[in-house]
């Protein structure tokens, strides 16, 4: 792996407006490019919008979906990259070729490479499936990069398995924080009141931002992903109103020890800037740990235990 300079991007999008939200991405990726970023990170769904999706029917959804590479926003972000010299990445709706809805992040690369990954955890919309394949590339920037989308996160086996994929940086698109949640001291629904009110009273949001409900709860599981893969993890978020939650921002990025190098709970559009240094893996705990698996014990992680249901039922499982 080569040293790189990365970025993270908070943003708060306009549901299904895709020029607005298209003109967001170039503002921030010229600003990363004279910055001398080499790779910048959108948020989950940041061009269709996100928590919307789930009210729209599945014509809707078509009408707001398009086919990834050849379809216009994967264009836009194929020319953005190459114009600027710098890999972008950023979240939409997808539809294949035979009408399957996909929620996907896709990665433009300035020699013209394009990678896109499926969320493995769709549940936003019964009208959207799920990936079935984890993704790594390599980049122009001599570092392999692997993606998963917000709650394939979560779930610890999809960390462990793109790290093992090779992956040293892993792009963490989200829309998250804020969130009603089936778990009593998981995040939480945040008075949009505050968020109205966040330019006679950005202390009041801001802390709601850096407590339970956002960077509180990150901090409890999103690092050791970080430490335990050996894999730095850029973290970029939806910020500001999103239908009727609040997401948090808290874009950061964090080191392969598991070390927030970068970070922001500004209660605004932002981006943070952070210099990877990739001698640090060279004898991080997550690599040397991994060098140490037993994959003839593991077995039963690729056996169902009968308690699994899909992740929709399990998302929504508490609300009423």
């Amino acid at each position: 792996m080569n040293d790189i300079r990365v970025a993270a991007v908070q943003m708060q999008h306009s549901p299904g407006d895709k020029a607005a939200n298209l003109a967001k991405v170039r503002l921030f990726t010229e600003q990363a490019a004279a910055d001398n970023v080499q790779l910048v990170a959108f948020p989950e769904c940041c061009i269709s919008g996100y928590w919307h999706l789930r009210k729209l029917s599945r014509n809707q959804l078509l009408d707001l979906a398009e086919p990834v590479y050849d379809g216009p926003s994967s264009v836009f972000l194929r020319k953005l990259s190459e114009d600027n010299g710098i890999t972008v990445g950023a979240g939409l709706v997808e539809v294949d070729s035979v009408g399957t809805l996909f929620n996907t992040y896709v990665v433009a690369m300035p020699d013209g490479g394009v990678a896109w990954h499926r969320k493995l955890h769709c549940f936003i919309s019964q009208h959207m499936a799920s990936g079935d394949a984890f993704t790594t590339f390599d980049t122009p920037h001599g570092c392999q990069v692997g993606v998963l989308i917000c709650y394939d996160n979560n779930i610890i086996e999809n960390a462990r398995a793109t790290a093992l994929a090779g992956a040293e940086v892993l792009l963490a698109p989200h829309q998250t924080g804020g969130c009603k949640s089936g778990s009593p001291f998981a995040m939480g629904v945040i008075d949009r009141k505050l968020w109205d009110e966040r330019a006679s009273n950005p202390a009041a949001i801001e802390a709601e931002f850096r407590g339970d409900k956002g960077r509180g709860w990150l901090m409890r599981w999103l690092p050791a992903r970080a430490h335990d893969n050996g894999m730095f993890v850029v973290f970029a978020n939806g910020v500001g109103t999103d239908d009727d939650e609040v997401r948090t921002g808290n874009a950061m990025v964090i080191d392969c020890y598991g070390r927030i190098i970068n970070e922001t709970c500004e209660a605004a559009d932002a981006m943070v800037v952070a210099d990877l240094d990739a001698s640090l893996r060279e004898r991080c705990t997550g690599v040397r740990w991994m060098r140490s698996r037993r994959p003839d014990l593991y077995q039963p992680l690729t056996q169902p235990t009968g308690r699994e249901e899909d992740t929709r039922t399990v998302r929504f499982e508490h609300e009423s």
